[in-house]
């Protein structure tokens, strides 16, 4: 986008402070967590800068403003006009709600459709490579390892996983109380392998990684500082070249080979939507789709007739 004016620069501002005031009321409403709101920021300012070049802020723009902005080139794929109208669709929402404007200007503007992708997965092999692929003669590997088998026994997102505190598991239950988005607490059973690990970590290994610092953190770095989404990412990435993965792989795919392979060995779909923390079981219905591909596959592999 090209330099903007000292006029257009006060538009955005302008908007900005809106987005702001929507940005906290939905916080205050639904408690999403901080990496949605900055998604939602993100998407919005965007949307700001760009409705400023036609000289408009975001409270006066009108239906063939924001039609022009989602036509525009930096909106490459249905996928992020679909996003970037949802956040654009609540904040007027918000507006008609608090009385700001008269009339929303996204009533009538229909969402691309958008073809339901499978999630990428791994299968068990796999999974079992990247599990073995930490060095367990060293904390850190032991810590790794820990982390791996905790992430793929639980199917935690990842910000769930490096915000865990020590007060969170419970060991003797082998239970692990997770918060959630929109701060809704879920039990989630870490199985017999991830409490083998996880109590090998915690006796052998945690002490010595924080070397003298104190923490609540469940998995610390040496600071004293719980491990970033980042960090971990990175972490895995490291191990599945390690393990000579070639899939493309994120904490996120870990997630989706536990439930995955949970609805491949027959547990009930209500059962995972649990688990995963999952508000509408709609979400959770994708992976019936990943388990009949699986069947799919088997069956051409092994009938006669496949």
């Amino acid at each position: 986008m090209s330099q903007l004016s000292q006029s257009q620069l006060a538009l955005v501002n302008a908007s900005e402070s809106v987005i702001d005031s929507f940005l906290d009321a939905l916080w205050i409403e639904r408690g999403l967590s901080k990496n949605t709101l900055d998604a939602y920021r993100s998407d919005l300012l965007k949307y700001a800068n760009w409705i400023a070049t036609r000289k408009r802020q975001v409270n006066n723009a009108d239906t063939a403003d924001i039609l022009a902005y989602l036509s525009n080139p930096d909106n490459k794929s249905a996928r992020t006009v679909a996003r970037r109208l949802s956040s654009i669709r609540r904040l007027y929402e918000y507006l008609v709600r608090e009385n700001q404007i008269k009339l929303n200007p996204v009533s009538h503007i229909d969402a691309p459709r958008l073809g339901r992708s499978l999630p990428k997965s791994l299968t068990e092999d796999e999974v079992e490579a990247l599990l073995n692929a930490p060095d367990t003669n060293t904390v850190l590997g032991i810590r790794d390892r820990a982390m791996l088998e905790l992430l793929y026994a639980t199917g935690l997102r990842v910000s769930e996983l490096v915000s865990l505190t020590l007060p969170q598991l419970n060991l003797r239950q082998g239970v692990i109380r997770v918060t959630g988005k929109g701060n809704k607490e879920r039990l989630v059973p870490i199985g017999e392998e991830a409490g083998v690990w996880l109590g090998k970590y915690i006796n052998a290994a945690r002490a010595e990684i924080l070397n003298s610092n104190r923490s609540d953190d469940l998995f610390p770095s040496k600071r004293g500082n719980a491990m970033t989404r980042q960090t971990f990412w990175h972490m895995i990435k490291r191990y599945a070249l390690q393990a000579n993965l070639t899939k493309p792989l994120s904490p996120h795919v870990l997630r989706h080979a536990f439930a995955t392979h949970l609805i491949n060995h027959g547990a009930d779909l209500r059962v995972v939507q649990m688990l995963l923390g999952h508000s509408d079981i709609s979400t959770t219905q994708i992976y019936t789709h990943v388990a009949r591909e699986r069947l799919k596959n088997l069956h051409s592999q092994h009938h006669p007739r496949g």
